[in-house]
């Protein structure tokens, strides 16, 4: 393809740019090693140097981490399973969402990490597992992995495709190189027309940009009837029981501030508290213990026995445990970092709180809202005041729950017309 000079300057200054903060990616993983042990590890992959001869994968499916790798999880299952016979590698960027796409798939797919997104590394990635199609999980637009693609023929959808206004603030900084590489994109699916407008204010094609809802409603619904059965078993006590999921490190004062006004309430009260990220989970422990609480964990302990606070420090078990509380706050919503995944508390009949900054599910907290089946909080009195009002209030719970559950029944969808936009494009054994 014919490629014009602005742009060959433009890909240039960014890769060069690249090369020269290339060191820094060293440093990065290094720092975040020390945090997480995972990121000492598979460092080949991140600059797409591969031990093996060439596996040659026909559908390539990116999602940064674990949230995008669970919206993608019921299109991914549908094609394996309509599929058989199509390989599909998934990458991811964040160790946490690795493990996620193996406890998922195990084998059945191929699993690496994305390359860092310079020239050489793209390049060696393509030509590693020659995809056919690539499918890129709500919002990641790496412009010389588009580029690549656009220029080896391969065509690019963004699925689940989301863009807040700070992200598209954010992006306006390459302006004119996003806009170049949104342009090589085959397909925009979008969640909302909100997402979509802004996809084509930051440059998409409007011929190449429809809305097809939100894939994290087409999550199929799973009985944890005997996993609370299990969870009841191991703790003493029936007290009421609330969950912060997700929390962030800056979130942990107000979730311990609530959490003790409510015990004096509720003595034998019982706090799930399931981290953001794994480097926090010893630190949250440690910071429970420090005031006075009975503290245990799900890794030592398994279940919290006669404990006032239980750290759940595993993964790929949030959704499980959200099934034992009455009441979830989901976290990463009191600081702006843009709230996290509403909808799988719903899925288990939780009372949702979250914090004010929603930005990254601005759509869903606005329907969730409308519904009347959340309540947004500011601050830790604030949390411990809604938690506490759940608590007292069980036919009032009830109700929202169930309008957040018959929102999650109508939004279903997604998945049918992304899969209707996606087989066309399949490479075909």
């Amino acid at each position: 393809m014919r490629v014009d000079f602005t742009e060959r300057v433009l890909r240039g200054l960014y890769s060069a740019t690249l090369y020269v903060l290339a060191p820094i990616t060293l440093y990065h993983l290094i720092w975040r090693g020390f945090r997480q042990r995972a990121y000492f590890k598979r460092w080949n992959e991140r600059y797409a140097s591969y031990p093996a001869a060439t596996a040659e994968a026909p559908l390539w499916l990116h999602a940064v981490s674990v949230g995008e790798v669970n919206a993608a999880a019921p299109l991914v299952d549908r094609l394996l399973r309509e599929h058989p016979g199509l390989r599909i590698v998934v990458t991811t960027i964040t160790p946490t969402g690795s493990e996620r796409v193996q406890s998922l798939w195990g084998e059945s797919v191929v699993h690496v990490y994305l390359p860092y997104d310079l020239p050489g590394a793209v390049g060696r990635f393509l030509a590693h597992f020659r995809p056919a199609l690539a499918l890129i999980v709500e919002t990641e637009l790496w412009p010389n992995l588009l580029f690549a693609c656009r220029d080896r023929g391969i065509p690019s959808f963004i699925l689940n495709a989301r863009l807040s206004a700070r992200s598209l603030h954010g992006y306006r900084v390459l302006d004119p190189l996003i806009r170049r590489a949104l342009r090589s994109v085959r397909l925009v699916a979008a969640q909302s027309e909100a997402d979509a407008a802004r996809f084509v204010r930051l440059g998409a094609d409007p011929a190449r940009v429809v809305v097809t809802g939100n894939l994290k409603f087409d999550t199929p619904p799973v009985d944890h009837a005997g996993f609370v059965a299990e969870f009841s078993a191991g703790r003493d006590g029936d007290g009421p029981v609330w969950i912060a999921a997700s929390t962030h490190e800056d979130e942990e004062a107000a979730v311990l501030e609530a959490h003790r006004a409510l015990l004096r309430r509720w003595p034998d009260a019982l706090l799930l508290w399931a981290p953001r990220h794994p480097e926090r989970f010893r630190a949250v422990a440690q910071r429970l213990r420090d005031a006075g609480l009975r503290v245990r964990t799900r890794s030592e302990d398994r279940w919290p026995g006669e404990a006032q606070a239980f750290v759940i420090d595993t993964l790929g078990e949030l959704t499980r445990f959200y099934a034992c509380a009455q009441v979830a706050f989901v976290g990463g919503s009191l600081q702006p970092v843009g709230g996290h995944n509403l909808l799988e508390p719903a899925a288990t009949r939780t009372a949702i709180l979250s914090g004010p900054h929603l930005h990254n599910f601005a759509d869903i907290a606005r329907r969730l809202r409308e519904a009347d089946a959340m309540r947004v909080v500011d601050d830790a009195e604030g949390l411990g005041a809604a938690v506490a009002g759940q608590f007292a209030e069980p036919e009032a719970r009830a109700r929202m729950t169930a309008n957040a559950l018959r929102l999650l029944e109508r939004g279903r969808g997604a998945l049918a017309r992304t899969v209707a936009l996606v087989e066309p494009a399949l490479p075909r054994a």
